[in-house]
């Protein structure tokens, strides 16, 4: 089964998949545990496309299986795959929390890339399951760091990393730790700016400023200064929605990310700047759900990894989307590696592309829907 499922719809490619060699191995090391914990003690945490959720059910005939997907697009994919097989009443969606991990005896989880991730994870279940709750979190060994192991010791007393297989690996965590307050979200300051950003550990580059997105914002009073309608295309924390609305008093935004950190990071954000009345944010693949033809004005400081592996499908699909949501005239405002070269494809996507600013790493382009060089 795990060898037909699919990534849809994420972006699909050959040097893209489903599933991989650590997957496999999560699964057969948490066979016994899994086995043991039955129906409705189970949970799955960062799961890519399914592997982990469909897996662990067919393997043990689990119902009541609880999943928590960061990106939207592995939770659309995880219903896919689960409604091709028929599989889709046995397991739901949650948010990371209570309702994720009470009474969850084992937690079945793909290791994030981010250390800040990972720590927001850990605590969750330390602070919610089972005190008897047993971890299997995995990954490719290219990605796996010891920094990794003290993340997880800080959330619990136990941490082992298990033997390598397909340049795979898992590290399992038991033993619960006292813990306090919760440490996110976390809440920053930004001088320069004035702003206060809120982050969720998964949200990217936390409460911090990007690089590429102060190098953007450095341009903020030439973006379309009619504009009425505005998308904050992958609004991470909304520091670029935020900082639109707080610049132009009469101007909606909406900031939209297929991260649920992001999403909740980002009306935090509004709300903390007093600007949640003309931000809203939507957890979304892409603008799917904006309307054609509804916005003035696009700002995307795009991203270049889908998952681990560096490409540029996921701007290009986000670039198409943006030429369908703007209305004639409207312009998209983009910061991206200079080395990537989207300008042709916005040209072609969304109309005439200038460049506007350029430094040692990054580019500056503005797009003008509709007109054509």
């Amino acid at each position: 089964m795990l060898s037909r499922l699919r990534r849809y719809p994420d972006v699909e490619a050959v040097n893209l998949y489903a599933v991989d060699a650590a997957d496999r191995l999560i699964l057969d090391v948490a066979a016994e545990s899994l086995a043991k914990a039955g129906s409705g003690h189970v949970a799955v945490i960062d799961d890519g496309y399914g592997a982990l959720t469909l897996g662990a059910i067919a393997a043990h005939d689990l119902r009541d299986v609880r999943v928590h997907q960061d990106l939207l697009t592995g939770e659309l994919a995880l219903a896919n795959n689960a409604r091709a097989f028929g599989l889709a009443d046995r397991y739901a969606t949650h948010t990371l929390g209570r309702w994720l991990l009470a009474d969850v005896k084992v937690v079945l989880m793909r290791l994030p890339r981010a250390l800040s991730g990972l720590s927001e994870i850990a605590d969750a279940i330390a602070r919610y399951a089972d005190p008897d709750v047993e971890v299997f979190a995995g990954a490719r060994d290219k990605y796996l760091t010891p920094a990794m192991n003290e993340v997880l010791a800080e959330s619990f007393a136990s941490v082992q990393a298990s033997r390598g297989r397909q340049k795979s690996r898992i590290l399992l965590a038991r033993q619960p730790r006292a813990l306090g307050e919760p440490p996110y979200p976390v809440r920053k300051r930004i001088d320069e700016l004035g702003l206060d950003v809120v982050a969720h550990g998964a949200a990217f580059s936390g409460p911090k400023l990007d690089i590429g997105t102060r190098f953007l914002l450095e341009h903020l009073r030439r973006m379309k200064p009619d504009a009425r309608d505005a998308v904050d295309l992958g609004c991470g924390t909304g520091i670029l929605a935020v900082t639109l609305a707080k610049a132009r008093p009469h101007i909606a935004v909406i900031g939209t990310d297929q991260s649920a950190a992001a999403v909740d990071s980002a009306r935090a954000t509004a709300a903390a700047n007093g600007v949640a009345d003309r931000v809203t944010v939507l957890r979304d693949d892409a603008m799917s759900e904006i309307p054609d033809r509804s916005a003035d004005l696009v700002v995307c400081n795009p991203p270049f990894h889908i998952g681990a592996a560096v490409h540029t499908g996921s701007a290009i699909k986000m670039f198409s989307e943006t030429g369908r949501v703007l209305r004639p005239g409207g312009e998209l405002w983009t910061v991206y590696n200079t080395h990537l070269n989207y300008r042709g494809v916005m040209e072609s996507m969304v109309g005439r592309t200038e460049v506007v600013g350029r430094n040692r790493k990054f580019t500056v382009t503005r797009s003008v829907c509709g007109l054509h060089g």
